[in-house]
C-alpha cells in the first residue's frame, strides 16, 4: 500500500541542499533575460489630438465667416439702374399681361404659355428639319411681336375685349403652330426612316 511522505521522510534523510550554488541567481536571471527580455517602455509619441481640435475650431470659425458675409452682401447688379416704381403721377396702373387685368385671365394665360414652352422643349430638330424649324420659329418670333403690340395696347388703352381676344387669340396660335412644327418634324423623321 501507499506510504505516508511524512514517514518516509523521517525514516530516510534526504540530502536537500539548503543554499543554492555560487552564481546560479546570475544565470538563471541570464536565462529568464534571454527567454522574457524586459520591455522596454514605448516611446511616448506627441498626441496630435490638440491639433485636430484646433483646426476644427479655426475650421467652424472661418466657415461662419464666410456664411456671414454671404449673408449680408447683396449682390451688385452689373448695369442696372434701380427706379422708383411708386410716383405720384402715376394714376392708372401698368397693364402689361392678361394676369394683370384678372385672376381667370392670368390662369389662362400661364396655361397657353407653358404648354408654348413645354412644346418647345420637346421639339427634335434633325438635318433635315432644320430649315422647317426655323421658318416656324421666325413665324413665332412674329407672333411674339403682335403680342408685344397687344401688350402695350393694353397697357395704353385699357382693358377690353377686342385687345384680351386678340391675345388669347395669339397664344392659342403659337401653341397651334407648335403642333403643326412637332407634326411636319415628324412625318419627315418617318419619310427619313423610310428612305
Amino acid at each position: 500500500m501507499g506510504q505516508d511522505i511524512k514517514d518516509l521522510l523521517k525514516k530516510e534523510q534526504l540530502h536537500i541542499q539548503k543554499e543554492l550554488s555560487d552564481g546560479h541567481e546570475a544565470r538563471f536571471l541570464e536565462r529568464l533575460e534571454a527567454a522574457l527580455p524586459l520591455e522596454e517602455e514605448p516611446i511616448k509619441k506627441p498626441s496630435f489630438s490638440f491639433y485636430k481640435i484646433a483646426a476644427a475650431v479655426v475650421l467652424i470659425f472661418s466657415l461662419g465667416g464666410l456664411a456671414y458675409q454671404q449673408l449680408i452682401e447683396k449682390p451688385a447688379l452689373p448695369d442696372t439702374e434701380l427706379t422708383d416704381t411708386n410716383t405720384q403721377d402715376e394714376k392708372k396702373p401698368s397693364l402689361t399681361s392678361l394676369g394683370d387685368v384678372s385672376p381667370d385671365l392670368k390662369k389662362i394665360e400661364d396655361y397657353y404659355v407653358a404648354n408654348i414652352n413645354y412644346e418647345l422643349t420637346q421639339v427634335e430638330v434633325s438635318e433635315i428639319g432644320k430649315q422647317l424649324f426655323e421658318s416656324y420659329m421666325q413665324k413665332l418670333s412674329q407672333l411674339n411681336e403682335e403680342h408685344k403690340v397687344l401688350q402695350q395696347e393694353l397697357t395704353d388703352i385699357g382693358p377690353n375685349e377686342q385687345t384680351i381676344n386678340a391675345m388669347i387669340d395669339n397664344l392659342q396660335f403659337r401653341l397651334k403652330l407648335l403642333y403643326q412644327l412637332k407634326e411636319k418634324l415628324s412625318e419627315l423623321k418617318k419619310s427619313e426612316n423610310d428612305a
